[in-house]
């Protein structure tokens, strides 16, 4: 930002907070009234103390004496009153604004696509949603009344001292100019040095989300000590820009405290002179040390202040950054709904790559049709694009040229969450909550019954170890379901997909980390699941699908083959070489057709 720019600029960021803020604008406005309340108080106390000892101490009369000390309580009840009614009310708010802040912030990352998680990383997020959010709980619910108090209080004590002494006064406001200038220069490296500390925060976060969970490949390759030293050297580079930020607002508060207090010694030395002379009595002198002292205390907390709203201003930039983002997997604008019955699924001339990848094709100009119920498997060496139709079919991505169709109506017209209601899958990495095994089960389909998903668990050949559990459906299976094998996870996340009953069920390799016998289970489990269906498998073992109605045989995003295994034995060179790593014979498994060499990228 140029160093000509306007003052409010510098917290601008602030302002996009007021949505947040105006669902509680009753709070708001009694809070207010309870901080002018307590601001009105304080600057009562040096009026009273003035008359205290002008009229009691000087004129040696008890009656005043007790008149004032009386008062004198009963201003500091109204300022208790005021003062613990303001920090409810505002800590409340604080509280309030930050948890509605973070669902926001948490449903908008929901949303995105996961293009948008390819240059972001979670743990910056989730640094954002913390760390971020805290700074701003701070300001709403601590500094900003503090700052408004201290505001009201700092115009109404030059005001009570103008009254007090205007000669006096002249001197402290002319004086209290030269404090403006540090504070400005200040304040504006301080918000820069804030912004970068929360980078540097992010960064280390990012790093730690990171390697938690990849935990068991650090210690399979005996890196700890290696990733103990990359986040440490992280946690300094922030120690480092967090020790420069704080510097520069230690340096801002000194100067502004010797400034101010070199001012006001000097004014009260005139005033003390004043009552020598009789110009000034005792009392007026109190009056005008009390104001002054108010005056600098207020000074002093609006420079701290400002100092936090400077913070709060970077983090609020930041959050404003993550809710500018706009997945470009738009929601469709019309409300298409799809047709129960229909022709089935479509690709038409879709071609796509990976915004990561520019310019290397996933998918070229490939057109596929799979009918309803029909059981089509996908076949090919690893980065033939076999994901990339799943991901596309689910709107993760969009094509940049072509359509896909279900049932005649093409997907980017219907409403993403009606997409994917009808579409069941099964992940070869299959991803579990922590939670219990029948939270995970049900996890698309809340409403199921239990006996809905014991029936999914038996099909999937889950309920045996299931019921072995030490709680059975209700055991919690721990973050990622490490309590849980592979194939077991597996299973659940089979049987996830089948208590759903979508119409469209895709499988990409759903029975990888099975054991053999399990496999079989599964294998028919997923026959039966797929009955009426239509089905879309990744293969990598031909054995599982060559039962399938039309194998796709896909090479560098393109068609190369269809048809059955035999058919396609004699015509395609390529399943013929990928069933010839596999089989021994044509009799039993040898290889997995994943361990083909391709440089083609990733599906």
């Amino acid at each position: 930002m140029p160093d000509a720019a306007p003052p409010t600029p510098r917290i601008g960021p602030l302002f996009a907070l007021l949505p947040f803020l105006r669902p509680y604008s009753g709070r708001w406005a009694l809070a207010f009234v309870a901080l002018v309340t307590a601001a009105g108080a304080t600057l009562a106390l040096p009026v009273t103390f003035k008359y205290l000892i002008d009229r009691g101490f000087a004129g040696g009369n008890r009656a005043y004496i007790d008149l004032y000390f009386v008062a004198l309580f009963a201003v500091s009840l109204v300022l208790a009153g005021a003062t613990a009614l303001r920090f409810y009310l505002v800590s409340w708010l604080g509280e309030r604004v930050t948890a509605d802040l973070r669902q926001v912030v948490y449903e908008h990352v929901l949303g995105m696509s996961p293009q948008f998680f390819e240059t972001t990383q979670t743990g910056e997020v989730l640094s954002r949603l913390t760390t971020d959010t805290t700074l701003i709980q701070t300001v709403v619910g601590t500094s900003l009344s503090m700052g408004l108090r201290n505001f009201f209080l700092l115009v109404g004590g030059v005001a009570m001292l103008s009254v007090t002494s205007p000669l006096l006064s002249g001197y402290i406001m002319a004086t209290l100019l030269v404090v403006v200038v540090p504070i400005v220069t200040f304040g504006r490296r301080v918000r820069r040095l804030s912004r970068a500390s929360q980078d540097k925060v992010a960064n280390a976060s990012a790093l730690a989300g990171e390697v938690l969970n990849a935990m068991s490949t650090v210690q399979s390759f005996a890196q700890e000590s290696y990733e103990a030293r990359r986040f440490g050297s992280a946690v300094e580079a922030a120690f480092a820009t967090a020790l420069a930020r704080v510097r520069a607002r230690a340096w801002l508060t000194a100067v502004v405290i010797v400034l101010v207090f070199a001012a006001i010694v000097f004014v009260l030395w005139l005033g003390a002179q004043s009552v020598l002379a009789g110009r000034m009595t005792a009392g007026q002198l109190s009056q005008f040390i009390l104001y002054a002292v108010i005056t600098a205390g207020a000074v002093g907390a609006v420079a701290e202040v400002w100092g936090d709203l400077q913070r709060a201003a970077g983090a609020t930039e930041r959050l404003l950054q993550l809710l500018a983002a706009r997945s470009p997997v738009a929601q469709s604008g019309s409300a298409a709904t799809l047709p129960a019955r229909g022709e089935g699924i479509r690709f038409d001339n879709v071609s796509f790559s990976y915004p990561s990848r520019p310019g290397i094709a996933a998918l070229s100009d490939l057109s596929l049709h799979i009918g309803p119920g029909d059981h089509v498997a996908l076949v090919g060496p690893s980065g033939a694009g076999k994901s990339t139709l799943f991901q596309l079919l689910l709107r993760f991505y969009d094509p940049q040229a072509g359509s896909i169709l279900i049932n005649g109506v093409p997907t980017r017209h219907v409403p993403l969450a009606e997409l994917r209601r009808i579409i069941g899958v099964v992940l070869q990495d299959s991803v579990i909550f922590s939670g219990s095994v029948l939270d995970n089960i049900r996890y698309g389909t809340p409403e199921a019954t239990f006996p809905q998903v014991q029936r999914a668990a038996a099909m999937a050949a889950a309920d045996a170890f299931i019921e072995e559990l030490p709680q059975g459906y209700d055991t919690f299976l721990g973050e990622r379901g490490v309590r849980l094998s592979g194939g077991q996870r597996q299973r659940i996340a089979i049987a996830r997909a089948i208590v759903k009953n979508p119409p469209i069920l895709l499988l990409d390799e759903a029975t990888s980390a099975l054991d053999a016998a399990s496999e079989r289970l599964v294998q028919r489990a997923l026959d039966n699941a797929a009955h009426n269906r239509t089905t879309l498998v990744i293969a990598h073992r031909l054995a599982t699908v060559q039962r399938a109605d039309r194998i796709v045989v896909m090479e560098r995003g393109r068609i190369v083959a269809q048809g059955r295994h035999g058919e396609l034995l004699k015509t395609s060179p390529l399943y013929a070489q990928l069933a010839a790593l596999q089989f021994d014979g044509h009799t039993g498994p040898k290889a997995q057709c994943g361990a083909v060499p391709d440089n083609v990228d990733p599906a």
